[in-house]
């Protein structure tokens, strides 16, 4: 049996670079990559400029990706 990921709809709006691997099945570094090419933009927090990831660029995302 598959292991599902989190539910979307469960999820705060604004979500960790942890949690946006979870729904997006990819490790961090993807998501790093990604950000750094425009491909799926993080907000940048902190002194330590953590990403984090708006929950509906999330869903657009997938969308784009499902009509591929």
């Amino acid at each position: 049996m598959k292991k599902q990921g989190p539910n979307l709809e469960n999820l705060p709006d604004i979500l960790t670079l942890k949690q946006a691997c979870e729904v997006l099945n990819c490790h961090p570094n993807t998501l790093r990559k990604w950000d750094n090419r425009g491909i799926l933009k993080a907000m940048r927090f902190g002194s330590r400029r953590d990403r984090r990831y708006k929950k509906k660029d999330v869903i657009v995302f997938i969308k784009k990706a499902n009509h591929h």
